[in-house]
């Protein structure tokens, strides 16, 4: 098939795609939904890297749909790309496309979600551990009392290993009776108008009587801290993934934490690790991996789990020095204090 019926072919399925028409390796991607904001910055890294080793990047946006990302990975199959990068939707209904991808020998990587398969390599931060820290900056404010805790979609495994790292924070003193969860809800997509009925009838069923929210991303605690706003509340939040406005709610008082993962570094190893691969690296074969057997199953797979960054009131000036938010941004309506603010 020549170039240009390729590249129609491309357009026809609806994929997006950098120097459509270079030589190299092509790394597909297949994204979960590019709702949130941090997706198009991981993006932007992992092009650069692809671009970098001489590579083409083809995507698809799922849009939220489990059949719809089935249907792009066996549109990029198709197309012969070289090597697949899936942000999954879906833990479960992912498998076939794992399937179609191994029998075309075709390696895989499980990007910032767990793909339970040992045919797949998994890249993310460490999410239990953003779980401790949400905990950990919350409990530090707010030791003891009512918490409730707004889970994410309940099929992404990342929800249940953000919940892991916070119990494992304040597990002990829930048993003690020190903290009580007053109420515990999945926020079907991560929307956050769902975190905020979630924190809306948690609310009202404890007449307002919540000391602290655990959220599982900044999206839906942008949710809970509007919820919270309505009834006149400002009480600790914690929330993950360094959006613009987390930080600057961090800024201003009505969020705790919001844990800071660093979308360019994991985009940027998104590429270079689907280069390699492409090439004819193996998965074992991959500098920094290790063994990762966290999942449901306890299947081992070849993982890189990146570090994460708390940002609190009294470290904004490392996102902000760091270049991923501007002074101007993060500093707007600030409280006295902050640093890199004042």
């Amino acid at each position: 098939m020549n170039k240009l019926i390729i590249a129609a072919a491309v357009a026809a399925a609806g994929f997006t795609g950098s120097a459509a028409l270079a030589e190299g390796m092509s790394i597909g991607v297949s994204w979960a939904s590019f709702q949130e904001e941090r997706w198009k910055i991981d993006e932007a890294a992992m092009v650069a890297a692809i671009e970098a080793a001489g590579n083409t990047y083809v995507s698809a946006d799922a849009e939220s749909s489990s059949a719809k990302q089935l249907t792009d990975i066996e549109a990029l199959i198709t197309q012969g790309v070289d090597a697949l990068v899936i942000n999954a939707w879906d833990k479960d209904a992912i498998a076939p496309a794992i399937e179609a991808a191994a029998n075309e020998g075709i390696p895989v990587i499980g990007y910032d979600r767990l793909i339970e398969d040992d045919r797949t390599f998994y890249l993310t931060f460490d999410n239990i551990g953003v779980g401790r820290i949400i905990a950990k900056s919350v409990q530090a404010v707010q030791p003891s009392g009512n918490y409730a805790i707004i889970k994410g979609d309940p099929g992404d495994p990342n929800a249940m290993f953000l919940l892991q790292g916070m119990m494992e924070v304040i597990g002990a003193d829930v048993d003690a009776g020190k903290i009580k969860i007053v109420g515990e809800s999945f926020s079907d997509g991560w929307k956050p108008e769902n975190a905020q009925k979630n924190m809306e009838q948690i609310l009202t069923a404890n007449d307002n009587n919540v000391d602290a929210v655990l959220s599982e991303n900044d999206g839906m605690a942008g949710g809970v801290v509007a919820a919270l706003s309505a009834q006149g509340l400002v009480i600790p939040v914690g929330g993950q993934d360094g959006d613009l406005a987390a930080i600057n709610r961090v800024a201003r008082g009505t969020q705790t934490v919001s844990v800071w993962k660093d979308a360019r570094d994991l985009g940027k190893a998104a590429g270079e690790i689907a280069s390699a691969l492409a090439a004819g690296t193996s998965m074992d074969a991959i500098e920094g991996a290790t063994k990762f057997t966290g999942g449901e199953k306890g299947i081992a797979i070849n993982a890189i789990l990146l570090e994460p960054t708390p940002l609190t009131r009294d470290n904004l000036s490392v996102a902000i020095n760091g270049g991923h938010i501007t002074k101007e941004q993060a500093c707007a309506g600030a409280l006295p204090g902050v640093d890199g603010c004042n």
